[in-house]
């Protein structure tokens, strides 16, 4: 399944909000440097889609904040 997110890193707080079917808004704590906020939004979507954090891919916009996601 390919979803579509928003990312927003340096939130307060962590959440992962449903827009429609396809799109979502993932906020994080962590700032976008290194691929941190890419793991942290990994981790997340892993967390509410209840999966592992291995079967959630960034499959475009890992550099910015429209990203596409696959997960397995």
């Amino acid at each position: 399944m390919k979803i579509f997110i928003t990312a927003k890193p340096n939130s307060r707080e962590e959440y992962v909000e449903r827009v429609d079917e396809s799109h979502y808004v993932v906020s994080v704590k962590e700032p976008p440097v290194k691929g941190k906020a890419n793991e942290a939004i990994r981790n997340a979507l892993a967390v509410y889609f209840k999966t592992g954090s291995s079967c959630v891919k960034i499959v475009s916009g890992y550099s910015s904040r429209n990203k596409i996601i696959e997960i397995l």
